[in-house]
Protein backbone atom coordinates (compact mmCIF):
# COMPACT_ATOMS: atom_id res chain seq x y z
CA UNK A 1 0.00 0.00 0.00
CA UNK A 2 1.07 3.40 -0.98
CA UNK A 3 2.06 6.16 1.91
CA UNK A 4 0.85 9.93 2.26
CA UNK A 5 1.86 13.24 3.78
CA UNK A 6 2.28 13.13 7.53
CA UNK A 7 0.45 15.66 9.67
CA UNK A 8 2.07 19.05 10.05
CA UNK A 9 3.92 19.44 13.34
CA UNK A 10 3.99 22.58 15.49
CA UNK A 11 6.94 24.88 15.24
CA UNK A 12 9.06 26.74 17.75
CA UNK A 13 8.46 26.39 21.48
CA UNK A 14 5.09 24.69 20.94
CA UNK A 15 6.78 21.74 19.22
CA UNK A 16 9.05 21.21 22.20
CA UNK A 17 6.19 21.46 24.67
CA UNK A 18 3.75 19.15 22.90
CA UNK A 19 3.92 15.45 23.90
CA UNK A 20 5.37 13.57 20.96
CA UNK A 21 6.47 16.79 19.29
CA UNK A 22 10.05 15.65 18.85
CA UNK A 23 8.91 12.36 17.33
CA UNK A 24 6.79 14.13 14.75
CA UNK A 25 9.59 16.52 13.90
CA UNK A 26 11.93 13.58 13.33
CA UNK A 27 9.39 11.93 11.05
CA UNK A 28 8.99 15.18 9.13
CA UNK A 29 12.78 15.45 8.93
CA UNK A 30 13.00 11.96 7.44
CA UNK A 31 10.22 12.73 4.95
CA UNK A 32 12.03 15.89 3.82
CA UNK A 33 15.33 14.01 3.48
CA UNK A 34 13.70 11.28 1.40
CA UNK A 35 12.21 13.90 -0.89
CA UNK A 36 15.61 15.57 -1.28
CA UNK A 37 17.97 12.60 -1.56
CA UNK A 38 16.04 9.33 -1.32
CA UNK A 39 15.83 6.96 1.63
CA UNK A 40 19.03 5.04 0.92
CA UNK A 41 21.14 8.20 0.79
CA UNK A 42 19.55 9.63 3.92
CA UNK A 43 21.50 9.48 7.19
CA UNK A 44 20.53 10.03 10.80
CA UNK A 45 22.47 13.29 10.57
CA UNK A 46 20.19 14.41 7.73
CA UNK A 47 17.10 13.57 9.77
CA UNK A 48 18.17 15.44 12.90
CA UNK A 49 19.30 18.41 10.85
CA UNK A 50 15.91 18.64 9.19
CA UNK A 51 14.18 18.17 12.55
CA UNK A 52 16.42 20.83 14.16
CA UNK A 53 17.29 18.55 17.04
CA UNK A 54 20.12 16.21 18.13
CA UNK A 55 21.26 12.63 17.68
CA UNK A 56 20.55 12.06 21.34
CA UNK A 57 16.93 13.06 20.82
CA UNK A 58 16.73 10.83 17.75
CA UNK A 59 17.89 7.76 19.66
CA UNK A 60 15.51 8.52 22.50
CA UNK A 61 12.70 7.89 20.01
CA UNK A 62 14.09 5.43 17.46
CA UNK A 63 16.68 2.67 17.53
CA UNK A 64 17.75 3.28 13.93
CA UNK A 65 17.00 5.01 10.65
CA UNK A 66 15.03 1.91 9.66
CA UNK A 67 12.82 2.17 12.77
CA UNK A 68 12.13 5.81 11.97
CA UNK A 69 11.22 4.85 8.39
CA UNK A 70 8.80 2.18 9.57
CA UNK A 71 7.17 4.70 11.93
CA UNK A 72 6.87 7.24 9.12
CA UNK A 73 5.16 4.77 6.80
CA UNK A 74 2.93 3.41 9.56
CA UNK A 75 1.68 6.88 10.44
CA UNK A 76 1.30 7.81 6.78
CA UNK A 77 -0.82 4.77 6.02
CA UNK A 78 -2.97 5.38 9.10
CA UNK A 79 -3.61 8.90 7.82
CA UNK A 80 -4.34 7.53 4.35
CA UNK A 81 -7.00 5.18 5.73
CA UNK A 82 -8.53 8.07 7.67
CA UNK A 83 -8.68 10.28 4.58
CA UNK A 84 -10.16 7.57 2.35
CA UNK A 85 -12.81 6.68 4.93
CA UNK A 86 -13.71 10.35 5.44
CA UNK A 87 -14.10 10.87 1.67
CA UNK A 88 -16.83 8.24 1.30
CA UNK A 89 -20.47 9.30 1.66
CA UNK A 90 -22.18 6.14 2.90
CA UNK A 91 -25.56 7.51 1.79
CA UNK A 92 -24.50 7.64 -1.86
CA UNK A 93 -25.01 4.82 -4.34
CA UNK A 94 -22.45 2.08 -3.89
CA UNK A 95 -20.71 2.78 -7.22
CA UNK A 96 -20.36 6.44 -6.25
CA UNK A 97 -18.79 5.35 -2.99
CA UNK A 98 -16.26 3.28 -4.94
CA UNK A 99 -15.28 6.31 -7.00
CA UNK A 100 -15.00 8.50 -3.90
CA UNK A 101 -12.68 5.99 -2.24
CA UNK A 102 -10.49 5.50 -5.31
CA UNK A 103 -10.18 9.24 -5.96
CA UNK A 104 -9.15 9.81 -2.34
CA UNK A 105 -6.70 6.90 -2.54
CA UNK A 106 -5.03 8.28 -5.64
CA UNK A 107 -4.90 11.80 -4.20
CA UNK A 108 -3.07 10.42 -1.17
CA UNK A 109 -0.60 8.54 -3.35
CA UNK A 110 0.12 11.67 -5.37
CA UNK A 111 0.45 13.98 -2.39
CA UNK A 112 4.01 12.85 -1.65
CA UNK A 113 5.49 11.01 -4.65
CA UNK A 114 8.96 10.61 -3.10
CA UNK A 115 7.49 8.71 -0.15
CA UNK A 116 5.31 6.63 -2.47
CA UNK A 117 8.35 5.69 -4.53
CA UNK A 118 10.38 4.96 -1.41
CA UNK A 119 7.66 2.59 -0.21
CA UNK A 120 7.93 0.70 -3.49
CA UNK A 121 11.70 0.61 -3.76
CA UNK A 122 13.03 0.64 -0.21
CA UNK A 123 10.62 -1.27 2.03
CA UNK A 124 11.71 -4.69 0.68
CA UNK A 125 15.27 -3.97 1.86
CA UNK A 126 14.11 -3.81 5.48
CA UNK A 127 13.84 -7.59 5.82
CA UNK A 128 11.75 -8.79 8.79
CA UNK A 129 10.70 -5.24 9.61
CA UNK A 130 9.28 -4.91 6.09
CA UNK A 131 7.30 -8.12 6.40
CA UNK A 132 5.76 -6.97 9.68
CA UNK A 133 5.00 -3.52 8.25
CA UNK A 134 3.41 -4.87 5.07
CA UNK A 135 1.33 -7.40 7.00
CA UNK A 136 0.04 -4.79 9.44
CA UNK A 137 -0.69 -2.25 6.70
CA UNK A 138 -2.52 -4.76 4.52
CA UNK A 139 -4.57 -5.93 7.51
CA UNK A 140 -5.60 -2.35 8.26
CA UNK A 141 -6.60 -1.72 4.64
CA UNK A 142 -8.57 -4.98 4.48
CA UNK A 143 -10.49 -3.87 7.57
CA UNK A 144 -11.13 -0.48 5.96
CA UNK A 145 -12.57 -2.06 2.79
CA UNK A 146 -14.74 -4.48 4.74
CA UNK A 147 -16.03 -1.65 6.93
CA UNK A 148 -16.82 0.61 3.97
CA UNK A 149 -18.69 -2.25 2.28
CA UNK A 150 -20.75 -3.08 5.38
CA UNK A 151 -23.52 -0.52 4.90
CA UNK A 152 -27.12 -0.45 3.74
CA UNK A 153 -26.18 0.67 0.23
CA UNK A 154 -23.76 -2.21 -0.17
CA UNK A 155 -26.08 -4.80 1.35
CA UNK A 156 -28.58 -3.95 -1.36
CA UNK A 157 -26.19 -5.23 -4.06
CA UNK A 158 -24.08 -7.80 -2.19
CA UNK A 159 -25.58 -10.84 -0.52
CA UNK A 160 -22.38 -11.65 1.38
CA UNK A 161 -19.65 -9.60 3.05
CA UNK A 162 -16.39 -8.79 1.29
CA UNK A 163 -13.95 -11.57 2.14
CA UNK A 164 -10.36 -11.00 3.17
CA UNK A 165 -9.22 -12.77 -0.01
CA UNK A 166 -11.26 -10.46 -2.25
CA UNK A 167 -10.02 -7.36 -0.41
CA UNK A 168 -6.42 -8.55 -0.77
CA UNK A 169 -6.90 -9.04 -4.52
CA UNK A 170 -8.17 -5.48 -4.82
CA UNK A 171 -5.37 -4.05 -2.66
CA UNK A 172 -2.66 -5.97 -4.48
CA UNK A 173 -3.92 -4.89 -7.87
CA UNK A 174 -4.15 -1.20 -6.94
CA UNK A 175 -0.75 -1.27 -5.31
CA UNK A 176 0.97 -2.81 -8.32
CA UNK A 177 -0.83 -0.47 -10.70
CA UNK A 178 0.33 2.56 -8.73
CA UNK A 179 3.85 1.17 -8.27
CA UNK A 180 4.34 0.52 -11.97
CA UNK A 181 3.04 3.96 -12.87
CA UNK A 182 5.22 5.79 -10.34
CA UNK A 183 8.35 3.86 -11.28
CA UNK A 184 7.75 4.66 -14.95
CA UNK A 185 7.33 8.36 -14.18
CA UNK A 186 3.62 8.41 -14.99
CA UNK A 187 0.81 10.30 -13.28
CA UNK A 188 -1.16 8.29 -10.76
CA UNK A 189 -4.27 10.38 -11.41
CA UNK A 190 -4.37 8.94 -14.94
CA UNK A 191 -5.26 5.59 -13.34
CA UNK A 192 -8.50 6.81 -11.85
CA UNK A 193 -10.95 5.38 -14.39
CA UNK A 194 -9.37 1.96 -14.73
CA UNK A 195 -9.01 1.71 -10.94
CA UNK A 196 -12.68 2.62 -10.47
CA UNK A 197 -13.84 0.09 -13.06
CA UNK A 198 -11.71 -2.69 -11.60
CA UNK A 199 -12.88 -1.94 -8.06
CA UNK A 200 -16.53 -1.94 -9.13
CA UNK A 201 -16.03 -5.26 -10.92
CA UNK A 202 -14.49 -6.86 -7.83
CA UNK A 203 -16.71 -5.38 -5.15
CA UNK A 204 -20.03 -5.15 -6.97
CA UNK A 205 -22.78 -7.76 -7.29
CA UNK A 206 -21.57 -11.17 -8.41
CA UNK A 207 -22.24 -12.09 -12.05
CA UNK A 208 -25.49 -13.87 -12.73
CA UNK A 209 -25.19 -17.63 -13.11
CA UNK A 210 -25.70 -18.82 -16.67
Amino acid sequence: MTPVTTQQSPTGAAAYAEPGGFRQRLLDGLAAAIEADGYRNTTVADIVRGARTSRRTFYEHFDSKEACFVALLTDANTEMIRRISAAVDQRARWAVQVRQAVVAWIACAESQPAITLSWIRDVPSLGAAARDLQRDVMSAFVTMIQTLCDTEQWHAVRTEPVSEQLALMLLGGLRELIATTVENGGRVSDLTEVAVRASIALLGPPPAES
